[in-house]
């Protein structure tokens, strides 16, 4: 313990620095914009300010504080267009739409954006403390994840997916069918064989997930807001009466919260896997669990702990990704990835030795991370009615103002007019689900876990030289092979006992 209080000196020494404090601010502000953006994202954001901070010769914890900073402030910021105008401003945020759009739709935009802020707050601080205390210690149990370990996580993932699937199911399992086909587009990294791009060299690196995201989301949408306005539909949204969250509804989420935290953090400790597939799997969880005890729970139509989990886990998982790139020198996610070309730039390599030989750099990172978080906090409450306000944005305003932000964050990719073709038509296709009542989450995470579990069941199965029993060898794999049985089987069977009880209770 006094060797934590040690480093815990030495880290809120360097944070609370004038300059480190300033960039702390600047990079949290900067990461909401960015995460507000559609099409943006974290990665660009951070890509943007690496040669900027290396030209204006920063400190390289200074520099790693700022970069951090954005990272955690866009994943803030990527909840505000998902709740306000079902538009997710980033990846993660796909799931916040779920059940915060349709809270904005019945008048609680303010109250949904506070929550979400909180929410996020709570995550961000679980992995906080998690890095402080757990890091040489998960970083050992993150890098036992070998291919066969995340083939079954990603199993994991999509048996948990079954509880989005609503009471449709066939239109949710042909929804995640087709990001699954989605994700196979492109060069086959194994064979260099050519899958479904019908000779078009735009598609041999596939369809990028932000132009997917954009489509499904911001362009049916604003085609959607687009016929209302045309048919002369008005959909009116009552005005929020409260700013904040109150104390019954922070009591409601607050053990959702707590869980999501939890488990975004442990996933986004896994080089890779994300705040995506995090917030993905958290609301699904906590769905199961809490329909499986209360029937009544009104997730997907505006439960608030619908929103709260999802964004707990995804900034408990951006924060967590650290812990890889610090401990063992591998990239917990692609915006860590960038931050370690930041650092090769000052010449420090991240890896198991860093925490001896760059304690400033280390614990101060950590120690920001901690304040930037609180700042985020304190920015994001007080602005809930600001950003609530554009929901009286008249629709012939907002249409072309979104859809425009939209294809600059598109084109921005690879600089190609085909992408903007291909979010157009990836836009009319989503229009339609739309229209036939298709689930629009479990084809999102269809994409973004169909790639991952191709390449780590080829790459397993490449090592045993196509012996199967390779996915059931590890205590891991078998522990995520229950864990999928279970949350599979367990509520379904859960519900019906519970029926069954209320079935033979005597009257009185």
């Amino acid at each position: 313990m006094s060797g934590l209080m040690e480093h815990l000196s030495i880290g809120f020494g360097v944070a609370f620095s004038g300059i480190n404090l300033l960039v702390a601010a600047l990079g949290s502000f900067i990461g909401t914009i960015v995460g507000v953006l559609p099409g943006l994202g974290p990665i660009n954001g951070v890509a943007m300010l690496v040669p900027i901070a290396f030209a204006m010769q920063l400190p390289p914890e200074t520099a790693l504080i700022l970069l951090a900073a954005v990272y955690v402030g866009a994943e803030y910021g990527g909840r505000i267009t998902s709740i306000l105008i079902n538009v997710p401003g980033e990846a993660a945020a796909v799931m916040t739409t779920l059940d915060g759009y349709p809270l904005a739709r019945q008048g609680l935009a303010s109250v949904a954006l506070s929550l979400s802020a909180w929410s996020s707050f709570i995550g961000s601080t679980i992995a906080i403390f998690g890095i402080l205390l757990l890091a040489p210690l998960l970083a050992k149990w993150a890098i036992a994840f070998g291919p066969a370990e995340y083939f079954v996580l990603m199993v994991f993932a999509f048996c948990a997916l079954t509880s989005l699937l609503g009471e449709q199911p066939v239109k949710g399992i042909l929804a995640a069918m087709i990001g699954l086909a989605i994700a196979t587009v492109g060069v086959d990294a194994n064979s260099g064989v050519y899958r479904y791009t019908f000779d078009l060299p735009n598609l041999a690196d596939g369809i990028d997930f932000v132009v997917v995201v954009i489509g499904l989301f911001a362009v049916s949408e604003m085609l959607q807001m687009l016929e209302n306005l045309l048919s002369g539909v008005s959909i009116d949204v009552p005005k929020s009466e409260r700013k904040l969250f109150n104390l019954k509804e922070m009591a409601l989420t607050w053990w959702s919260t707590v869980r999501a935290g939890f488990l975004g953090f442990f996933i986004g400790i896994l080089p890779g896997a994300g705040a995506s597939v995090a917030s993905a799997v958290a609301y699904a969880n906590e769905k199961k669990l809490i329909e499986s005890k209360d029937p009544d729970a009104k997730f997907g139509k505006g439960d608030m702990r619908g929103l709260a989990a999802p964004e707990s886990a995804n900034n408990s998982a951006a924060t967590g990704s650290f812990i890889p790139m610090l401990a063992l020198g591998v990239p917990g996610s692609g915006t860590t990835a960038v931050m370690m070309g930041a650092l090769t730039l000052y010449n420090i390599t991240p890896g198991p030795v860093l925490f001896d030989t760059q304690p400033q750099l280390v614990w101060g990172l950590i120690a920001s991370l901690f304040i930037a978080n609180l700042m985020l906090l304190l920015m994001n409450i007080p602005m809930v009615r600001v950003f609530a306000a554009m929901l009286s944005i008249p629709s012939w305003l907002l249409v072309p103002g979104i859809l425009s932000i939209s294809f600059i964050g598109v084109y921005a990719i690879n600089a190609t007019t085909f992408d903007l073709m291909l979010v157009v038509g990836i836009g009319v296709i989503g229009y339609f689900l739309r229209k036939m009542n298709v689930p629009m989450a479990p084809l999102v995470l269809g994409v973004v876990l169909g790639d991952m579990m191709e390449q780590n069941l080829r790459r397993a199965l490449s090592i045993t030289n196509g012996e199967i029993s390779i996915l059931f060898e590890s205590p891991i794999s078998i522990g995520l092979w229950i864990a999928a049985v279970l949350v599979g089987v367990v509520p379904p069977l859960f519900r019906k006992f519970s029926k069954k009880n209320e079935i033979h209770v005597p009257a009185n």
